[in-house]
Formats: C-alpha cells, sequence, structure tokens
C-alpha cells in the first residue's frame, strides 16, 4: 500500500499546475477527513486515482480495483455527496468522473496522501 501511495503522490504532483494556489482551510480539511479520517479513505483514495485517467462506471471501477459492486457503490455516494465526483446519466449506466471542485483542488489531495500514508504506517502499540 505505501508503494501505491507514493505513486499516487507522483501522480497529484504531476497534475499540479504550473502556479501553485493555496487550498482554503474548509477544502483542506474536507479532503483530510474523506481520505485520511474515515476507514474507506484508501479505497476513495483509489477510485479517485481511477477516475484522473478516464470516467467509469460502478461496475468498471469494482473490476478495476477488485472490489465489491456494493462497497464501490457506497464509497461513489460518499465521494459524489462532498462534491468529488460527478455523475453522468442515472441508475446502473451511470458514469463518475471528478468533479471541477476536485480538479480545481487536486493539489490539496497532497498532503491527504501524506496523512494517510504516515497513519497507515504507524506501528499500533497497545498497552
Amino acid at each position: 500500500m505505501t508503494n501505491q501511495l507514493l505513486e499516487f503522490r507522483e501522480i497529484i504532483r504531476s497534475k499540479n499546475t504550473s502556479y501553485p494556489r493555496k487550498t482554503d482551510k474548509q477544502t483542506r480539511k474536507l479532503l483530510l477527513y474523506l481520505f485520511t479520517s474515515t476507514r474507506g479513505g484508501f479505497t476513495r483514495l483509489r477510485i479517485i486515482m481511477r477516475l484522473l485517467d478516464q470516467p467509469y462506471n460502478t461496475h468498471q471501477l469494482a473490476q478495476e480495483l477488485d472490489l465489491d459492486y456494493k462497497a464501490v457503490q457506497h464509497h461513489m455516494k460518499v465521494l459524489e455527496k462532498n462534491n468529488m465526483v460527478s455523475k453522468i446519466g442515472e441508475k446502473y449506466g451511470a458514469i463518475f468522473h471528478l468533479s471541477n471542485f476536485l480538479e480545481f483542488n487536486i493539489s490539496a489531495l497532497d498532503e491527504a496522501i501524506e496523512k494517510l500514508d504516515r497513519k497507515m504506517n504507524q506501528k499500533k502499540v497497545y498497552h
């Protein structure tokens, strides 16, 4: 997973535009919450990374990521509700792509990936 996170960071950094801009506090908090503070953060990040390349429907994402269809469906609802993805169409054939909001703030994902990497590599200490 750590290698995958490093790969994700490189992709995000390559997508950054030539002019760096500071992400507003609310957007930063939302991205950190969605991708680091919840159990499904890594899965949602994997979905976003796939959608960077091209739009997919839920079934295609489930196959590409080797995940359960219902799990992908749940994550897509969370991402759509939080304006990370946009949907074209309805029901089974609906196609998802990155929202304009996320594309505009894509550089802020770098920080979320870094935090997720630190969190996943922390040693669990039980007393």
